[in-house]
């Protein structure tokens, strides 16, 4: 059998997609695919790196971690309140594992393939294993959430459960608990959920949006950073698991799913009269004030808080 050549390799296991919105005007097979913006619609685009050793273990199971890296890129066009359009694709492989390619590329394309996602393009490279994906989307002009603009007395809430990826890193790291609880801690963990609905449900509604990627006490300190206002959480309104409450009760450790990320669950600010318009499963975690910095009640006592969650470099 002749050894796949780049381009082998993107027509094998990348191509399978059926190229579905109509604003894909061309995808994978040229120079640049070509994109069409509508009319009254702004381009959201970002970018997210996963390295072998840094954000992933090595040996990790490639079709979740298809999944996981597309996941992480919708998380943010989600927190915007952008609608994915399309994808681009960069891998850096030190080796050609046909059965890998296969396992990573049907975990990439099958969430694609919820999300109505293009596949239109990427580069492939040797080297240590990194995966890079561009994601772009599309958002109303002028509408799209930011970080920089919750105010004075917003409610703060939480989709979804937090720190249950957090549990799935520390089982991964050696810690035993209950398989019940394994299973369900490893699947936030490995297989996150992007909350793009909830994103396009707060377009109109919410101030100011994160993702939980870094932990919460990091993602809501850059809301709070680029707004200049503080904020005020209570423990005892997180929203916890069972299993994160058992992880809390057997170590002690309470302020994991404050500093622990992965969660990829939306943080955002509302101001209270809009609040009773919310229509997602969604939780109020605080409040916004004017001191700069966050304070955290736990059982009505003012905790001291010195780890903000994961940084790069530091």
């Amino acid at each position: 059998m002749q050894p796949l050549t780049e381009f082998s390799l993107i027509q094998r296991y990348f191509t399978q997609q059926q190229v579905k919105n109509p604003l894909t005007e061309l995808g994978i097979g040229d120079d640049c695919a070509l994109l069409s913006v509508p009319e009254g619609y702004q381009l959201a685009v970002t970018t997210d790196t996963m390295v072998e050793n840094v954000h992933f273990f090595a040996g990790a199971d490639p079709e979740q971690l298809g999944h996981k890296l597309l996941a992480v890129n919708l998380s943010d066009l989600a927190s915007m309140g952008a609608k994915p359009l399309s994808v681009t694709l960069a891998l850096t492989l030190p080796n050609v594992d046909e059965a890998w390619l296969m396992a990573f590329s049907k975990g990439f394309l099958s969430l694609a393939e919820q999300y109505s996602v293009d596949l239109i393009g990427g580069d492939t490279t040797s080297g240590p294993l990194t995966l890079t994906v561009q994601a772009l989307g599309l958002v109303p002009k002028g509408k799209g959430l930011r970080r920089s603009v919750a105010q004075v007395g917003d409610f703060i809430y939480l989709t979804g459960r937090l720190g249950d990826a957090g549990l799935g890193l520390k089982i991964k790291q050696g810690y035993v608990c209950s398989q019940t609880h394994a299973e369900v801690a490893l699947a936030r963990f490995n297989t996150p959920k992007p909350q793009v609905q909830a994103g396009l449900a707060l377009l109109d509604i919410a101030n100011a949006c994160i993702d939980i990627s870094d932990g919460l006490l990091a993602d809501l300190g850059h809301i709070l950073k680029q707004s200049q206002v503080g904020a005020r959480l209570d423990w005892e309104l997180l929203p916890l698991s069972e299993a994160v409450h058992s992880y809390i009760n057997e170590t002690g450790d309470w302020s994991m799913p404050l500093i622990a990320g992965d969660d990829y669950e939306l943080c955002f600010t509302i101001s209270p009269e809009k609040a009773a318009l919310l229509t997602m499963p969604c939780t109020k975690i605080g409040i916004i004030e004017t001191l700069p910095q966050i304070r955290l009640y736990k059982s009505g006592q003012l905790q001291s808080l010195t780890s903000k969650g994961y940084e790069h470099f530091s």
